[in-house]
C-alpha cells in the first residue's frame, strides 16, 4: 500500500538512501533539507532546519495540505559533536541538544494529531548505537541520543492506544556525512 513519508535530513547519509529507495517503491516522499536540493529522486524536498520551529510546522503544514496525511515520519536529521566534556563549547552543546533532541521532538507533536485524526502511523526515530552507551569524546552526542530512547520508549506507550507504533533504530558507526562533519575540540594540555 502506497504511504506518505515524511522524513527529515535526506541530503546525505541514511536519509537520503532511505528517501531514495522509499520513493523508488512507490510511496510519497517529502524530505526535509537546509540548504539546497539537488534533483536526483523522485522525492519531494522541503526546506527545513530543526532549531527552528516555525520552518518546522511550515513543513509538516505544507504534507499535510498537499496529501492529507503522514502514514510514517522518519526522524533522520541530526548533527554530530566530538570532544571532550571539559573543553567543549557550550553552544555546541546546547545546538547538539537542541537539533537532535528538542528538534525531534518539535517535528513529533507536529505530526502527532494528524496521525491521532487518521487512525494511525509510524514514527521510527534515529538514535545512535551511542544512545545505548557512552562514547568517549562524544559525550554530549551520546548525551542526545540516550534522551531520544526514553523519549521513544514513554512514547510508544503514550500513542499506542492510538495505533501509533514507534520505533527506534540504532546504527553503529557508518561512513555518512554526518561522522565525517563532526565537529571536535581537543583537551588542553597538562
Amino acid at each position: 500500500m502506497k504511504k506518505v513519508i515524511f522524513i527529515t535530513g535526506i541530503s546525505s547519509g541514511f536519509g537520503k538512501q532511505t528517501a531514495r529507495l522509499l520513493a523508488e517503491n512507490g510511496h510519497t516522499v517529502y524530505g526535509t533539507i537546509r540548504k539546497k536540493a539537488v534533483s536526483d529522486t523522485p522525492v519531494h524536498y522541503l526546506k527545513m532546519d530543526l532549531t527552528d520551529i516555525e520552518s518546522i510546522k511550515a513543513a509538516v503544514s505544507a504534507v499535510i495540505e498537499k496529501e492529507g496525511r503522514i502514514d510514517v515520519l522518519i526522524n533522520n536529521a541530526g548533527m554530530h559533536s566530538g570532544g571532550p566534556v571539559e573543553t567543549s563549547p557550550i553552544e555546541n552543546i546546547n545546538l547538539q541538544m537542541e537539533t537532535n533532541f528538542t528538534g525531534m521532538v518539535n517535528v513529533i507533536r507536529e505530526v502527532l494529531p494528524t496521525m491521532r485524526k487518521q487512525g494511525g502511523g509510524t514514527i521510527i526515530n534515529f538514535s545512535s548505537i551511542g544512545g545505548l552507551m557512552g562514547l568517549p569524546f562524544q559525550a554530549f552526542y551520546s548525551a542526545s541520543k540516550f534522551a531520544i530512547e526514553g523519549l521513544s520508549e514513554a512514547l510508544r506507550m503514550e500513542v499506542k492506544r492510538f495505533n501509533i507504533n514507534v520505533v527506534i533504530i540504532n546504527p553503529g558507526d557508518f561512513h555518512t556525512s554526518n561522522s565525517s562533519n563532526r565537529r571536535n575540540y581537543l583537551a588542553p594540555n597538562r
